[in-house]
Parts: structure tokens; sequence; C-alpha cells
């Protein structure tokens, strides 16, 4: 354990408790308190410290998303599906017309590109949350915008399933990239936004800078 220790830079007492705790199987015993910690526990050690790290994901949670891993009886895409929804919020919207039109025009957006619809899923229930409050403060040139944020979130998602590749039997490795890709990918994809909309702003509102105050050694950079 030692060992393993040194190979994954977890503590020991760290790794015995994910041991407790059912995230890291036993190694094989050689003595009487000696055994064997192969490739497929440092994988796992890895796996679990990146979804504490990055996932912020609690140890049940984390328990039952490993036992999903460890199950062969359940098909990738299920476990892809469930490795989704352990890092997406599930946030209700109050009852009232304002949830019931949400309700109504998130469908309506999912049907018309052909999206699936799982009405129970996390993200759905939080969508209409979402909808329903810009409707309700009077946001609706956002709604009006729905469809264009759509398109960009269509294709993120193109490029994410990419990541994954046609093959997805190595489970440790499919789950680590839906799990840290997406909760990681989140604030990746955050700060792209921000940094777009003060390009964009400034190229429709403000007048572009002279040569001078271009970043010296990034060709075409602007100075913040």
């Amino acid at each position: 354990m030692a060992e393993l220790s040194q190979t994954t830079g977890i503590p020991v007492p760290t790794i015995k408790y994910y041991m407790r705790e059912g995230l890291l199987a036993p190694g094989r015993p050689t003595g009487r308190n000696q055994a064997d910690y192969g490739e497929e526990h440092v994988r796992r050690l890895r796996l679990v410290r990146a979804l504490v790290e990055y996932g912020d994901l609690s140890i049940a949670v984390i328990r039952d998303l490993t036992a999903r891993i460890d199950n062969p009886d359940l098909e990738e895409f299920d476990l892809l599906g469930a490795a989704q929804k352990t890092v997406t919020q599930r946030k209700e919207a109050r009852p009232g017309p304002y949830k019931d039109e949400a309700e109504q025009r998130l469908y309506d957006l999912l049907s018309a590109r052909g999206w699936r619809i799982r009405t129970g899923d996390p993200a759905y229930r939080t969508a209409v949350g979402v909808l329903a409050t810009l409707d309700e403060v009077g946001r609706h040139d956002m709604l009006e915008a729905l469809d264009a944020y759509a398109d960009g979130a269509e294709r993120i998602a193109e490029a994410d399933v990419r990541l994954l590749g046609g093959d997805v039997s190595d489970r440790e490795r499919a789950v680590e990239i839906v799990v840290i890709g997406t909760s990681v990918g989140d604030t990746l994809i955050a700060c792209l936004r921000r940094l777009a909309q003060s390009t964009v702003a400034e190229r429709i509102y403000a007048r572009g800078p002279s040569a001078g105050e271009r970043e010296p050694g990034l060709p075409g950079a602007r100075r913040p």
C-alpha cells in the first residue's frame, strides 16, 4: 500500500478510507499484513480522486457510480447517462403559469430540434426553472434567443461526444471524460463565453484599438 500511495500521491489513510467505503477493491493478500495492488487499483484511485477534486461529488455518489462501473450487466449508454446526471443540478420551478409556459416552451424547442425528451431528467427540470424565471422577470429577449443558445449547446455537445471516440468499452475512462469533462468543461465554457462577450461587445459598441494598443508579441491580440 505504501507503493500504491507513492505511485498515486494519495496518502495511505485516504486509500484505507476509500477501501472501507467500497470505492476501491482490496489487494491480493500475500501475507499477514501484505497485499499486492495492480494497475487497476492505480486507475481507480486516480478516478476517485478526480471525482472528488474536480467533480465535487460526495463519497456516497462516487460509491454508487463506481458500483455501476463494476456492474458488467449495465450497458455503456446507461452508465454514461448515470455519470452525466451526477454532475447535473436539479432545481424545480415554482408551480404556476410561468412554469407551465416554460414546460411547453422547452418541450417545443427539443421536439423541433429532434433532441431526446426526458422530462424527469435533472437538466430538463432545471431548464424549465430557468425559462420560467426569465419569463417571470421579463427577460423575453433572452427567451427569443433560446434557439441560438441551443445551436451553441449542440455544437459543444458534439465536441464532447467526439472526445469519447467510438469505443466506450473502457468504462473508467468514459466515466472520467463525462464527469470531469462536463464539470471542468462547464467552467471552461463559461470563461470562454465571457471572453467572447468582451470581444463582441467591443466590436459592436467601441472603436477598435490602434496598432500601438495591441499586446506585444501577440499578433491581433488586444489589450484588456
